[in-house]
């Protein structure tokens, strides 16, 4: 029988959200993913169904039609398989989880502009940055469900977008030292991060697999942009990232070596 189609990359946190999203449904094994390689160029068949875009994930339907973004996918399998909701369903709770969700992009672009940055001088602002991000979270988090975990009284919606990016945040725990303050201020986001990570629908990726793959990222290069001086791309697929040695810190002075990441 035929299956939809999610062509993407794992390590990817917006096909991450919607594996989390199947894997609350138990439609895991509803989809069939593929593979892109982003350290090469797109398949010219890919691009043609895409209609010359490149960002993951993209959702091939059974019929052949197309959809990207994300969060269009989620609501797409959210509104199809509707047997297990993720997404509330009293209209005032789900309006709280868009508004929540409103924040995760500049929370996103905190992160990585963090990691992706190699002046010193820069580095705490870049955290700052971020913190602001978490306190706007914790704020939400104490206003609608002080004494819980998650935003409501289980893993949801929220969840399942946030997650993916605060494990992509392994890469700044890493490199830059990155936690969250041990301060009251942040005890709630702290409690509801913690949860989020330990949740079993949320273990599709590992801290050393984000640390290693996202090299290029903690030295100013994404999407597999190879940096000066390298030949191979840290996401590339072989030699597989579980026999690489892990990465060297010091992101600020110097750009490693193929062979210290093990690339060779």
């Amino acid at each position: 029988m035929t299956k939809p189609i999610i062509h993407h990359i794992p390590v990817c946190p917006f096909s991450q959200r919607v594996e989390i999203l199947l894997a609350l449904k138990d439609l895991r094994d509803a989809v069939e993913f593929r593979v892109v390689d982003i350290t090469t160029p797109r398949d010219p068949a890919l691009l043609a169904k895409t209609r010359g875009t490149t960002a993951l994930p993209v959702l091939e339907l059974e019929d052949g039609r197309i959809l990207k973004e994300s969060l269009v996918l989620m609501r797409y399998f959210e509104e199809r398989f509707p047997e297990v909701p993720v997404a509330r369903a009293d209209p005032y709770e789900r309006a709280v989880e868009r508004l929540f969700i409103s924040r995760e992009g500049p929370f996103g672009n905190a992160g990585y502009a963090f990691v992706m940055n190699r002046d010193r001088a820069q580095a705490g602002a870049k955290r700052q940055a971020l913190l602001d991000q978490y306190a706007w979270l914790d704020d939400m988090l104490r206003h609608h469900n002080p004494d819980g975990v998650f935003l409501f009284d289980r893993f949801g919606w929220a969840e399942a977008v946030y997650t993916p990016l605060m494990m992509r945040f392994w890469f700044l725990d890493y490199y830059e030292g990155f936690a969250l303050p041990d301060d009251p201020a942040f005890a709630r986001v702290a409690r509801w991060k913690a949860a989020c990570l330990a949740h079993p629908a949320a273990q599709q990726v590992t801290a050393e697999e984000i640390v290693k793959l996202y090299y290029d990222y903690a030295i100013g290069k994404g999407n597999g942009a190879l940096p000066e001086g390298r030949a191979r791309s840290s996401f590339v697929f072989e030699p597989h990232w579980r026999g690489r040695p892990m990465p060297p810190k010091d992101k600020y002075d110097r750009v490693a070596s193929d062979a210290e990441l093990g690339l060779v």
